[in-house]
């Protein structure tokens, strides 16, 4: 996706007096808080340390100044999300030890996993810096507002990732309304910012066949053209909403649209049309954008964050497929092909349909494309390293979900680069 460039707002032809004084204030305001220096919020973490004695700092906070002091990439055209893994010898600014949000089956180093330079890479674009995500500047930018992750469980692994990287400034505490680990609730007090998981793999209604019935064929039902009511009753309050799916839709499944079947995904029912993955795929995200730029409230930015492939090889995921690699692809190396690009370019042509009807109500949605990125980090998966191996279970190898410290930590990096633009780019389309 790409910025546009200042140049927008100031044209050599633009008179000052034309220029509305809100706009100046806004932008203003904006370039102030980036090169702001960071002695505020230092202050604020060494005051913290005594309430919360047990948090310590993996790495130093040298790059977080240095990242501070850089221009907006605003000042210059730049895809932030075309670019290459460059070694990092600071990373990682977390560890399993330091950070209780990590999931058990993403907790890599603790089940033993005996490389770390998976750990050491940062994402740098082709045109510009990507500044080093700074949990200051990030809880300062969300001040008063709501963020929910909505989708799959690599969405509740981003969020657990973002908790981590937040841990430096602070704790959240857990308002969650249930105890159930798919729909948890946080917030940081001394900034009233709220984060939330919803869990919904399919996005649309979706129900499994009864595991207690002797015919169990392992299949999904979805409801096409229904939206899981688990998370769109609950989004309308919120200002951020990040969206994303994909991986479920590779399972079994038979399609309804107005409750009568039209087809399946390898379903071998009789006299049931197999529409393939993709038919569903596509419905479901025209159903879930649909249903929020239907919501009556909802003043909200909607996230897409693109599909994330896995890393399966010799063989798929429950036939011996594995993730061995320790380093990153370099972008010439590997491409976007099969699933993964069926599902990302499905993505991309529902995302331009819903941002073009959601401008009609005042709607944003932004692309936080990261498609790329992880598609070169086969190296980031847990494999075989969620579990202990002497453990009874039955646990295929992991290579959707991402170990935790780990590549998809670059996702904040990301967000906070599009929030910290977010200004700049709304003005700019109103003056469209």
């Amino acid at each position: 996706m790409k910025f546009q460039a200042m140049e927008l707002l100031f044209g050599k032809n633009t008179p000052k007096q034309m220029i509305p004084k809100v706009t100046l204030l806004v932008i203003f305001g904006i370039l102030l808080f980036t090169i702001t220096p960071l002695s505020y919020p230092l202050f604020r973490y060494s005051s913290s340390l005594k309430k919360n004695e047990s948090i310590q700092p993996s790495s130093s906070f040298d790059d977080l100044n240095e990242s501070s002091s850089l221009p907006l990439t605003s000042m210059k055209k730049c895809d932030i999300f075309s670019g290459e893994w460059v070694p990092n010898p600071k990373g990682p600014y977390y560890t399993n030890k330091t950070c209780w949000a990590i999931h058990e089956h993403q907790n890599c180093m603790k089940y033993g996993r005996p490389d770390s330079e998976f750990m050491k890479w940062r994402w740098k674009p082709n045109e510009c810096e990507l500044p080093i995500f700074n949990p200051f500047q990030f809880l300062e930018l969300v001040r008063g507002k709501s963020l929910a992750f909505v989708g799959d469980s690599v969405g509740r692994n981003h969020m657990q990732s973002m908790i981590c990287l937040l841990s430096r400034a602070e704790w959240p505490i857990d308002i969650s309304y249930t105890r159930d680990d798919y729909f948890m609730r946080w917030k940081y007090e001394s900034y009233n910012f709220t984060m939330a998981s919803f869990w919904t793999p399919h996005l649309v209604r979706s129900k499994q066949s009864d595991l207690k019935d002797p015919g169990y064929t392992g299949l999904f039902n979805l409801y096409l053209d229904e939206p899981d009511e688990k998370w769109i009753t609950q989004i309308e309050d919120f200002d951020y909403v990040i969206l994303n799916g994909g991986h479920w839709f590779t399972r079994s499944m038979v399609f309804y649209e107005e409750q009568k079947i039209v087809g399946c995904h390898y379903c071998l029912l009789e006299n049931v049309p197999d529409l393939t993955m993709y038919y569903g795929y596509r419905k479901a995200f025209r159903t879930a954008f649909r249903a929020i730029n239907g919501l009556k409230n909802f003043k909200g930015i909607t996230f897409l964050r693109t599909f994330a492939p896995s890393h399966f090889e010799g063989g798929v995921w429950n036939q011996g497929g594995d993730c061995v690699r320790t380093k990153p692809f370099r972008s010439n190396e590997t491409q976007l092909e099969g699933l993964n690009l069926e599902y990302y370019m499905i993505q991309l042509e529902e995302f331009k349909i819903a941002e073009k009807e959601g401008r009609k109500k005042g709607l944003r949605y932004r692309l936080l494309d990261t498609t790329q990125t992880t598609l070169l980090r086969p190296d980031g998966h847990p494999s075989r390293y969620g579990h202990w191996p002497s453990e009874n279970v039955t646990l295929y190898n992991d290579c959707v979900h991402w170990c935790l410290p780990g590549p998809i930590d670059t996702w904040s990096d990301f967000l906070l680069q599009m929030l910290k633009m977010e200004g700049v780019r709304s003005i700019e389309e109103k003056l469209r």
